[in-house]
C-alpha cells in the first residue's frame, strides 16, 4: 500500500508544483484572472494587516510559492496532511477565479466547466490526502485511548493504595497486639 500512496501523492502534487513554478516565473499570465478574487480579498487583507501585499501579481507569486512548497512536501511524504490542506485551501480561489464557466459563452463555457470539474476532483483528492493517517490511528482515536488508559491506570493505582492501606492496618494491628503481649510478659 505504501508504494501506491507514495505514487498517488506525487501524481496529485505534480500539477501544483508545475503551476506554482509557472506562477513564480510569469505571474502576469494569471494575474488578470486572479483579479476576480484579489480585488475582493485585497481590501480584507489590507484591513487585517497593512503590511500584506494586496496586488494581484504579488498574491499570484505568493500562491505559486505556497503551491511549490506544499506540493513538494506532499510529493515527498513530508507534512503530507498540512500540505494537502494548504493546497486544497489555495485551490478554492484558483478555481473560482480561473474557471467561471457560469458566466461564459457556449464554446468557452464547456472548456471552463471541464477545468472547474477537474479542480473539484483535485480538491477531493486533497481532502483524502488531508485525512489519510497512513493506516495509523488518527488523533481522536489516540486521544480517546489515552483517556481510557489514564482511567485504567488511575483505577489500578486506587486499588493498589487500598491494598496498601489494608496491609498497613493489618500490620499495625499485629504490631499493637505484639506490643501488648510483650508488656504482659514478666520481665
Amino acid at each position: 500500500m505504501k508504494p501506491v500512496r507514495t505514487a498517488a501523492r506525487a501524481l496529485l502534487a505534480s500539477i501544483f508544483v508545475v503551476q506554482g513554478v509557472r506562477a513564480l516565473a510569469k505571474p502576469d499570465a494569471t494575474a488578470e484572472n486572479a483579479r476576480r478574487v484579489t480585488d475582493r480579498v485585497g481590501p480584507l487583507l489590507a484591513k487585517a494587516d497593512p503590511r500584506i501585499p494586496t496586488d494581484a501579481r504579488t498574491l499570484v507569486r505568493l500562491k505559486g510559492a505556497s503551491d511549490v512548497i506544499a506540493g513538494v512536501a506532499l510529493a515527498t511524504g513530508h507534512f503530507t496532511r498540512p500540505a494537502a490542506v494548504v493546497l486544497a485551501a489555495g485551490l478554492v480561489p484558483t478555481t473560482i477565479a480561473g474557471h467561471p464557466f457560469w458566466d461564459r459563452a457556449r464554446p468557452d463555457r464547456y472548456v471552463q466547466q471541464i477545468q472547474f470539474l477537474k479542480n473539484l476532483g483535485l480538491f477531493g483528492g486533497l481532502l483524502l490526502a488531508a485525512v489519510d493517517t497512513e493506516g495509523r490511528p488518527g488523533l481522536s482515536y489516540r486521544a480517546g485511548h489515552a483517556v481510557d488508559r489514564s482511567q485504567h491506570s488511575i483505577k489500578r493505582s486506587q486499588r493498589s493504595v487500598k491494598r496498601a492501606v489494608r496491609t498497613a492496618k493489618r500490620e499495625a494491628k499485629i504490631a499493637a497486639m505484639s506490643a501488648a503481649a510483650a508488656r504482659r510478659l514478666p520481665g
